[in-house]
Formats: C-alpha cells, structure tokens, sequence
C-alpha cells in the first residue's frame, strides 16, 4: 500500500457493532465492497464480564469452550477467501479474554482453506494481576461514573480489562498482517489504526487522530449511522429487504473524512445529516471523547451533505491522550430471578400496589439484596382488544446466594397469593425466568497506560512488538464542564402560540449507556428551531422531564452549535449498569425515546412543517 496509497484517502467499512449484529455483513463486504479495510466490534461491557467471568470460571478445565466470540468465526470462515484475492485487511474486536486462541483458531481456518493471510493478534487487556497489585501497593482506584473507590466497594474483582489504543493494530500492519485479533482495544481504534497505517501518521498527529477517533465513534456501531436507531426511521428509504446497508468512513491524509455507505439494491437506509448527528451523539460522555491516543473535542464539529448518501466531517478539535486508560472490573454480584403477572384494564396503579403489598408481607423477609416490583405499559382508553388493555406486572430480585431462589423460597411465594390478589390477576405461566441466575457487578476506572503489557504479535513469523505508552499527556477529567447556555429567550412567548404535544414531534434525540451513566442528546430538525431548543432543554427542564426517573445526580450538558444539537450526561443513572442492571432499558438506549413522548408546549409554527 506504501506510498502511492498514502495520496489516496482510504475507505474503511464497518460490518459489526456488537456480537448481536447480522453476521452476514462481513461476507458481503468482502466480496463485494469497495474497500481497502474491514472492521468490526463484537465487544461490548456485557460480554466483558461474561467472557472474563467464564474464563476464570474455567483456569483449570482445559477442554473448557475458549472465552472469545465464537459468532465472529462463524462470520469470518465464508469471508476468507475473498479477503485474500481482493487483498482487504480486518481488524476486529473479537478476542474477548481469549484473544490468542481467537487468533490461533484464525490461523487454523487460514491453513485449512490454503489462503496466503497473515494473522495477528494484540495483548495486553487482560490487567486483574496489575490491578491487585495495585491494590496490595495501596492505590487508589475512582469509578467514573460513581465517584466511589474501589476498596469501598462490598464486591471482590475477578477479573479486569482495559481498552487498549490503536497502535497495536497499526503496528501489525506495518509488519505485514492481513488480520488483526483484538480482546479490548477501544471501539474505534481499528478504524484509527488503518487510517493511521495507510497515511503514515505518528503517535502525536493528534488533529488527524482526533478526526479518525470521531470517523470511529460514527462507523463502530454499523448500521447506527445508516438509519439504526434513528428516530426518523419512519422516513428512510425502503428496498427489497428491510435491512440497512453498511457505512463506510472515507478518511484523508488530514483525518477528515465523509461517511457513506455501501449501496446495494437489497438493502436500503441512507446516511444523511440527520444519521450522522444521531450516531455522534450515541453515548458520548462531554465534549471530549476520550480514548487511549487521543481526545477528540466534538462541541464545534462541523457536519454537512457533499453528495447522495454522502456526509463530510471536520472541525474536530483536540487534546493530548491521558495518561490513563478505562478499565473495567468483574464481581460476582449474586444471583436473580423475576416472576411477572399481568393487568387488565382499569384501576392498574391499585393493582400493582396491592400485589406489591402482598409480596412483600409475604415474600420479603430480608433475605434479597434487591426486590423491586415494577409495572410496565398501560392501558388504553377504550381499548380495542384485551391485548391493547394489559400491563406486565415484575417481581424482580437479586440476593448473594443461589438458595434464596430456589421454588420454595421465591417461586411458590410469588404465586401462592394468586387467590387473595386483584381482580384478574394472572401469573406467567412460562417460570422459567424464576430459576436462578448469576449476575455480575462491574466497576469502571481509569489505569495507567505506562502499567500496561501492551503488545502486537505475528505469530507465524515469531515477531512481536511492544507498544510504548503516551509521555506527552493531559490528566483525565472525571467530571466536564457544565454547559448551562445563556437563556436568550422565553420558549413559551417569544415563538408565538403553541399547542401541548410531544417533543418527539418535532426534536430527534439518541441516548445510551456508559457504565452506569446514561447520556442524552436531542437535535433540531432546521436552523431557525435551535434557539428554541437549547433555550427550552436546560438542566432543569431535563430534571422535571425525567419526572421519577431523575435520580438526583448530577446532570452535566453542553451544546455543540454547528449541528443544532444539545448533549446531556445523566450520571448513575442505569442502576449499576449492563451487568446488573434490574430496569427493562439495560443499555439507556429508550431514555430519548422516553423524554421525547413528554408533552410540552411546542410553537405552532414548527409543528405546521409536520412530525418526525
């Protein structure tokens, strides 16, 4: 690729933003994309504490399943071939705990099929015996999302890993590597190293890498940015199959980029100014995004249209890396189990309260570390059908040991006052959910990346490379400014007449998660509504939106003016997170959709250009 690639920008497309995503898009995009990179994420904080969790289940047990994401090989064995006669590279985040036995069961896959492929794999996530000794040297360690330290957490880690940068990865293709197996590097550092790679940056070409990491954070999720998770979805374009086709970053020598797709007739979707504002905002922390080589500053990002399913991206402004990388820590937590009933039609808020009385005169006896009675849905006024009337009534539960659930003690509880209960009331009838199961805590902080094993290895040519950490570094900001905004105006006169209606009538939004902190960002449909937003979504007017969901935490906002949008970071919001979460929304991702079905009064004269 060397230097006549280095005058050409490079096309990277992502095929996988979690191990849930379609695993026919990396066989697609081999064969038929017009590309130079293939990435993909199978990660995520969930299958981190469940793959690190069950490697160290299984130390010992060698003929035990190898801890990495097996749909990945699933993915990859058809796309072999093609990767090879059409000479694209892949880096995936796949490896999970096992990332060498990822790379060998790549290599035996490469053998069998005869291809010429070069595979390599990154080390170093892996950072508990780091960690503990830490611990033992008596280090400190903050959650960043918490606040809380970790010797006053009541749970004993098991296992830890670290996002590692992207070096790594570009140090693999420099030295010859089709394929790159990685455990933990963060989401957008394989976009980040081919990017790098192709163009010959160095480790402080930060304004380059700053545009990189944010073509990353665009493209890591996939199909996000093409009309996933879109609150316009209603207006997306329509073909033969109701699937989205796969973004692609087109990144140049001075890391700004566009965002486009990879268009065929069977899938549809579009990538638009409204797409692209979406996927930016996912699960943003502030205004610096942070990651292990560099921190990109999003508040003046520029986005604008340069052609059909087109969007070009610049303005990113940066800092130097911290010196520190994210770490998350695995526990034990305990076990859990729920039981649900349902309601029907009137009176449900009496319902719910009476079941809940009596579960816990009768089931509680101290014995769980959590049991939270929760109704979901309502019914319709004049409902249409039974369906349309019925609400799910849950009996969820957490306790440290297994035995608190067996039938006897939480099952049979839960049914046995069916008799005595509300008018209608019905249980369930599959309990298989009343089983127990385990679940973990997980604890999110920040680790020195000087402390770090960091290391690319080609094994089949017994080359290995230590990557150095960042000298030159800025500390890391456990809390970003809040942003209030100046109130220019009074929303509720200077627009003239309004009618109550949803927000989501008229204001996109996308939330997410982040540990246990959940982020928020609304955007303007046109130019002249913004003033309206940024003046009508203070921190307090987000406070009364969440009505009783806001917790009492602290609420950090900021604007970023070029693309109309407001970004709020709601902290400790999701109940512990992923892991061990005992909400409906594990992942954050219905909080926008939920503030956006509050009604507010909104100018007439924007809900005449009609809904979203």
């Amino acid at each position: 690729m060397g230097s006549i690639a280095a005058r050409q920008p490079v096309r990277v497309i992502s095929v996988s933003g979690a191990v849930t995503d379609l695993p026919e898009n990396l066989v697609e995009a081999a064969s038929h994309a017009n590309v130079d990179f293939i990435v993909g994420d199978w990660m995520s904080e969930y299958n981190m504490t469940i793959r690190g969790s069950s490697k160290i289940a299984n130390v010992d047990n060698a003929q035990a399943e190898a801890a990495f994401e097996h749909t990945f090989l699933e993915a990859l064995e058809p796309a072999l071939e093609s990767l090879a006669t059409r000479d694209i590279k892949l880096a995936v985040n796949a490896g999970s705990s096992d990332t060498l036995r990822l790379c060998q069961s790549v290599e035996k896959l490469v053998k069998e099929k005869d291809l010429s492929l070069t595979v390599a794999w990154v080390e170093g996530d892996e950072v508990f015996d780091i960690i503990q000794r830490h611990r033992k040297q008596g280090n400190k360690f903050r959650n960043i999302t918490t606040g809380q330290y970790l010797d006053d957490w009541k749970y004993e880690p098991i296992y830890a890993q670290c996002y590692l940068g992207s070096w790594g990865i570009t140090e693999s293709f420099r030295n010859g590597a089709d394929i790159v197996i990685c455990g933990r590097v963060a989401d957008a550092a394989p976009i980040m190293a081919a990017a790098a790679f192709w163009h010959g940056w160095s480790n402080s070409s930060y304004e380059e890498l700053a545009h990189s990491l944010i073509a990353g954070h665009l493209i890591e999720c996939s199909t996000y940015v093409t009309g996933g998770n879109f609150t316009g979805f209603k207006s997306l374009p329509q073909c033969g199959s109701p699937f989205l086709n796969l973004p692609i970053a087109t990144i140049r020598s001075d890391g700004t980029f566009s965002i486009g797709m990879h268009e065929t007739p069977e899938r549809g979707g579009q990538v638009s100014f409204d797409t692209c504002r979406s996927q930016l905002l996912y699960e943003l922390q502030g205004k610096r995004y942070y990651n292990s080589d560099v921190v990109a500053i999003v508040d003046q990002i520029k986005m604008e249209p340069d052609g059909p399913n087109s969007v070009f991206v610049n303005n990113i402004k940066w800092e130097k890396p911290p010196p520190t990388t994210k770490v998350g820590l695995t526990a034990k937590g305990g076990f859990q189990a729920e039981v649900h009933y349902f309601a029907v039609g009137l009176d449900i808020p009496e319902k719910s309260s009476l079941l809940e009385k009596q579960l816990r005169s009768y089931l509680d006896r101290g014995q769980f570390s959590l049991l939270k009675v929760t109704t979901s849905g309502c019914a319709q006024p004049n409902p249409a059908s039974q369906d349309e009337a019925t609400v799910d009534i849950r009996i969820f539960a957490q306790a440290e040991s297994e035995d608190t659930f067996t039938p006897k003690n939480f099952l049979r509880p839960c049914l046995n006052i069916i008799m005595s209960t509300y008018p209608g009331a019905t249980f369930a009838i599959d309990n298989r959910q009343a089983l127990p199961k385990p679940y973990f805590e997980y604890f999110v902080t920040i680790f020195p990346q000087s402390e770090v094993n960091h290391v690319a290895h080609i094994p089949s040519r017994n080359w290995s490379k230590p990557i150095a950490a960042p000298e030159d570094t800025v500390p890391y900001q456990f809390e970003q400014d809040i942003q209030e905004g100046p109130i220019e105006v009074d929303v509720l006169r200077d627009f003239g007449p309004t009618t109550i209606a949803p927000l989501g009538y008229i204001v996109h939004a996308r939330s997410g998660d982040k540990g246990s902190d959940c982020n928020v960002g609304f955007y303007a449909r046109n130019k002249d509504e913004w003033l309206w937003l940024r003046s009508l979504l203070t921190i307090q007017r987000v406070k009364e939106l969440l009505q009783n969901d806001y917790n009492g935490k602290r609420i950090e906002r900021f604007e970023l003016p070029n693309i109309q949008a407001v970004h709020f970071l709601l902290k400790d919001h999701l109940d512990r997170g992923v892991a061990s979460t005992s909400t409906y929304d594990a992942l954050g991702k219905n909080v926008a959709e939920y503030l956006r079905a509050k009604h507010i009064p909104i100018p007439d004269q924007f809900l005449a250009r009609g809904k979203i």
